[in-house]
């Protein structure tokens, strides 16, 4: 096991507070990486975890203030997303490049650069945050609310629709990470009284048949697959149980989908994507290694989760960033060179790393809200991205 002292983790905590605080534009978007041009974007997914990290570590303007520019997305869109119901319920056939953007400008706009932008989780993912930060400070969501409304409604009519996963790769299939996190936001949205009975109906029946469909799916071989009536492993099936709770973490299909994520694609604290990865040459990604550890806390495994805590630590910069991915254990090293040649280093820092690190630290007690951040060295100021080709 890497071990790393506990003051060590402790301020690296308080620097992943100050990393991500760095990282927030006034509207309140989180930068996916400030130091990398393709990231200098705000994606709903990404911001929606690190919103919560923030909200757990007492960062409450943090979190409302992307909670507010979500909000202020969608509600700049209600004709589209209207419209874009009425042609689902009339079985319209609707292009992939016109649903919502799964990333956007600082300002809330299109980025105008050709992406793998449908992806639907993210839209599910962002209620939840705020729903679970609505409970943990009794926070009123009256300022999210019309927004909130909106991205409910557009997840319970699309909800079983095909669309890109969490790596913005394959669009032909229905994925299991991310019927999660949109059943996870239509449970939250069922539950607020702010919305009317109507949309709170809506979004308790969708909720229920995700839950039906993904459990159905998952029985017939005993674990969850990366998607539905597929047979392969992807780490973002942690999430489906810690932390959207589609399926409970002692459940036997969710013992044994970690069982198969453990023998596929972790090694020896570091958490590969999928098998078949070759993005900078399939490496190790620091956030999965934190959200294993996140799913081994809430099932009591905590010297496991304490030993992937030290696993990230351990590849902290010297300036205490954390970057997307390692490169320790290469799935596909040939393709490695190819990614660095067309957009440099690995992004550094990753403001999802840092807040999936900083969510164990405290399932674990390392620090404890509120957290005081701490600088190690001065971040590049937050602007806008220039123009890069799509991966």
């Amino acid at each position: 096991m890497v071990t790393v002292q506990r003051a060590q983790l402790e301020r690296l905590a308080r620097r992943s507070i100050d990393v991500i605080a760095r990282g927030q534009a006034p509207t309140g978007a989180y930068l996916a990486s400030p130091n990398f041009p393709v990231y200098r974007y705000s994606w709903f997914r990404d911001g929606a975890f690190i919103a919560d990290a923030m909200s757990r570590a007492g960062e409450v303007a943090s979190a409302e203030a992307f909670f507010g520019w979500c909000a202020g997305i969608l509600e700049a869109r209600r004709d589209r997303i209207e419209a874009l119901i009425e042609r689902r319920r009339a079985g319209a056939t609707i292009d992939t490049d016109e649903f919502l953007h799964a990333r956007y400008t600082l300002d809330g706009q299109e980025t105008g650069e050709e992406w793998t932008d449908f992806q639907l989780d993210g839209y599910g993912a962002w209620l939840w945050a705020l729903d679970e930060h609505r409970r943990r400070h009794g926070r009123p969501i009256e300022p999210f609310v019309a927004g909130a409304a909106l991205s409910a409604a557009y997840v319970a009519a699309f909800r079983d629709h095909p669309s890109y996963d969490w790596w913005e790769e394959n669009p032909d299939y229905r994925h299991t990470s991310t019927l999660a996190a949109i059943f996870a936001g239509l449970r939250a949205a069922a539950s607020w009284p702010e919305l009317s009975a109507d949309l709170r109906s809506t979004a308790s029946q969708g909720a229920a048949e995700l839950a039906e469909l993904v459990r159905a799916d998952a029985t017939r071989r005993g674990r969850l697959p990366k998607w539905l009536g597929g047979d392969a492993v992807d780490a973002s099936l942690i999430a489906v149980a810690t932390p959207f709770g589609m399926v409970a973490p002692d459940d036997p299909i969710t013992i044994a989908t970690i069982e198969a994520i453990e023998a596929d694609l972790v090694n020896a604290g570091g958490v590969h994507r999928y098998a078949l990865d070759t993005y900078y040459g399939g490496g190790e990604w620091l956030l999965l290694a934190a959200l294993l550890g996140w799913h081994y806390a809430s099932v009591g495994r905590t010297d496991d989760a304490l030993r992937q805590l030290h696993w990230v630590a351990a590849h902290a910069t010297t300036d205490g960033d954390l970057p997307e991915q390692v490169d320790d254990h290469l799935l596909a090293p040939e393709r490695q060179a190819e990614w660095l040649k067309r957009w440099g280093p690995v992004a550094t820092p990753l403001l999802w790393s840092h807040a999936m690190y900083l969510t164990l630290a405290l399932e674990l007690g390392v620090v404890q809200a509120p957290v005081e951040p701490v600088t190690e060295t001065p971040l590049e100021p937050v602007t806008e991205a220039p123009a890069t080709p799509a991966r």
